[in-house]
Formats: structure tokens, sequence, C-alpha cells
């Protein structure tokens, strides 16, 4: 008997103690304020239209200062890495990315630039070459719309330096590779090289984007791909993260983001994505873990992974491109996507910037070593609703949730 007084006072000085810290919080946000936020730019819809429904309850805090509200302010958090995060604005002027691998304008390494110069940051990139001059050519002529940020203004990358990420070193650049035409004119484009430049040229990187992969022998089933070809996707797609992080971290301050990109044939049985690139990206999530503990041990930055799902990109255009009048091979990756994801929707080149831009953020000053999924949730998925072998019993599904399940949802969607 004594136990269960103990108990029943007990839960009544909890109770007490409950409403009466309600009560005090009641005091200190008027019905105006309960249920507003800030907004965020860059994520789509803001936090303060999702508030204007009611489903984002501010609870007495300042999101600028995670401060009571009517507390004596305190300074302004901005990060190891000086973000200003005021009303989770992300400013990110004074800083500096390096994207690897931009080359055009319908790319994912193009999309995150983009996102990032809407931040403030200074854009300098890393171009292949062989497509160097094509690439400044574009830009001399204007993308339009590809390359309007928000603000109506195009976007200006400072400076182009030439990158072929299959050379660490000067010493490793083939006497074939010196004499070809198309690197004609062109020097120091190692990694070590290139890294060396953007040291002379701006003293840091804040932000580095490893946005490049090649399969010479992607084409080809992963039985029938040659051990020359099967060691040249790692090296393009994989090592070379390794090697940017080895040449450019010493660059970067602390608090920076290094991004890579991959792809759910890492994980998943692709069939098409052959040439030994499956486990390349296979390497490059596995090598995300190890340098962030390495290179957040040795340099205070964050190293994650975006897996990203299919875009008709340039490069990926040109794995398997059809011929005249015929899709190619990625736009049916893309239909197939459309009609099996959780959020039948396609998927565009800025929702990777975004998710980007949030990584290199101080809204994520506390993810590293992670691979994100930005691929409308296909990777989740177990079975897919637009499998021949389940049509006859799919189509004698009706009413909910059936309606909202059918594979032809999405492209209902897209022809409205």
């Amino acid at each position: 008997h004594q136990g269960r007084g103990r108990v029943r006072t007990v839960m009544q000085v909890t109770k007490i103690t409950v409403v009466a810290a309600l009560g005090a919080l009641a005091a200190f946000t008027s019905p105006s304020q309960a249920f507003t936020a800030p907004s965020c730019v860059g994520f789509g819809r803001s936090v303060a239209a999702q508030s204007a429904v009611g489903r984002i309850p501010k609870l007495g805090l300042s999101h600028a200062t995670k401060a009571p509200i009517g507390a004596a302010p305190r300074a302004q958090k901005t990060g190891v890495t000086g973000c200003s995060m005021a009303g989770y604005n992300i400013d990110l002027t004074g800083k500096v990315a390096f994207v690897a691998g931009v080359a055009d304008a319908s790319g994912y390494g193009w999309a995150i630039a983009k996102q990032l110069a809407n931040a403030g940051c200074t854009i300098i990139v890393g171009t292949w070459p062989p497509v160097m001059t094509l690439f400044e050519r574009g830009l001399k002529k204007g993308f339009g719309e590809d390359g309007q940020l928000d603000n109506g203004e195009q976007m200006k990358i400072e400076k182009i330096y030439p990158l072929d990420a299959m050379f660490s070193t000067p010493d490793e650049v083939d006497e074939d590779t010196k004499a070809n035409k198309r690197y004609a004119g062109l020097e120091g484009y190692d990694i070590m090289s290139c890294a060396a430049k953007v040291k002379a040229d701006y003293g840091k990187v804040d932000f580095l984007i490893h946005s490049l992969a090649n399969g010479p022998e992607v084409t080809k089933p992963l039985l029938e791909t040659s051990r020359g070809g099967y060691l040249a996707a790692s090296s393009a797609s994989a090592y070379s993260m390794i090697s940017m992080l080895q040449h450019f971290g010493p660059l970067m301050p602390e608090g920076g983001s290094a991004i890579s990109l991959t792809y759910i044939a890492s994980e998943r049985v692709v069939p098409g994505y052959g040439g030994g690139m499956s486990s390349a990206k296979a390497q490059l999530e596995s090598d995300t873990k190890v340098l962030a503990w390495e290179a957040g041990r040795m340099h205070g930055i964050r190293v994650n992974t975006i897996s990203a799902g299919p875009l008709a990109s340039r490069a990926a255009v040109a794995i398997k491109k059809g011929g005249a009048g015929e899709r190619n091979y990625i736009d049916y990756c893309i239909d197939y996507n459309i009609a099996n994801t959780p959020l039948p929707k396609p998927l565009f080149a800025d929702d990777v910037g975004k998710t980007a831009l949030a990584l290199c953020s101080d809204l994520t000053a506390a993810v590293t070593g992670t691979c994100q999924y930005v691929d409308n949730g296909m990777h989740a998925m177990g079975l897919t609703v637009d499998s021949g072998s389940f049509k006859e019993y799919i189509d004698k599904q009706s009413g909910v949730p059936w309606d909202g399940w059918k594979p032809d949802v999405g492209a209902k969607k897209l022809a409205e």
C-alpha cells in the first residue's frame, strides 16, 4: 500500500509539473507565434508554407537563436564554416565550391553548382580536357533557363580548370595522353596539379563535389568485362574521390563538406549497367564511410554521398544510346521509376542540387559518412507494381488503396 501511495504521489507531482510547464510555454508564446516558422530558402515548399496549415508548431523557440522567446538574445550561431543560419536562410557568401565533372548544363554536377550559387557560393569547376572548349563555348553563349538563378541572373562560374581524374599526379600522365590533340595546349590537369592551382587562386575550398564517373565498358555485362575495363571504371569513378580528398582536403577549412554521387546499382542488380560500374559505385559508397572517419579526424570535414535516381544527362544517355527515332536506355529507366516509386513523379536535377545544398550547409553539420537517397523512394521498393508477372492480379484490383498504387498513376498525373 505504501508503494502504491508513493507511485500515486509521484504521478500527481509529474502531472502538476507537466501542466505547469505547458502553462509557462503558453505564457511565452502568443497565439500568432505558436504556429509560425521562418521560411527555408532553397528547399521547395517553405517551412512557413507548411506551418500555415498548422503542422509545424514553433513551441516557443526562436529558430534563429534557439533561445526562448522573451529571453535575452545570444550571439547568432554561424557554425564552423561561418554559414549564416538566421531564419534557416542558407548564406554561403564567401565560400568556395569546387565541382569536379561539370561539362554541360544537363547533369547533377551543374544542378549542385546552381543551388550552391543560389546561396551565394563562389563556383569553380573541373572539366574533362577533351570537352573543355565545348563547355566554354556553351557558357559564353549562355544556357538560358538552365543557368538562371533564383534572382533571375545567370550563374557565374568563376573559373574552369582542366581535370582528368584518371591521373592523380603529373607522373601518372602517359605519353599517349600528352600527345592527344584533345589535350593540346593544356597542362596540370592531374588532380594534384589542379588542387595546387586552386590553392594559388583561392587559397581554400569549402565544398568539394565529386560529380564524375566513367566506365569504358559500361555496355558490357559484368561477365564480359575485361580486367582493364573493370579497373578503369573503379579508377575514374571511385579512386578519384580518394585522390581528390588527398589533395583538396588540406585546402578545406574545418566544417567543410565533400559530396560524391552514386547509384542504386551499387546494392541492387540493374541489368544493363555493366562494365564494372556497379562495383565502382559500391566501392565509392564503402569509401565514403572510411573517408568520413579519416578526413573528419584529419581535417574536420564531412563526407557524404548522394544516391540519385535516373536522369537523362549527357553521360546517362551515352550508356546505351538508341538509334534514330528510338528511345535511349535511360528513358526506360526513368519511366520505370515513375511507375514504381512511392512518389510517382519525375526526378529533377534540382532535387539532387537542393539535397547537396543541405549537405553543404550547417543544417547537416552532424551528418557524415552517409548515403543519402534522392530517388523518390525507389531504393525502398522490393516488388514493383508494373511487373508483367503481377499484371493480371493488379488489373483486377480497384478502389482504395489500389487506385493510388497502379503503375500508371504517375503517367496520368503528368498528362493532366
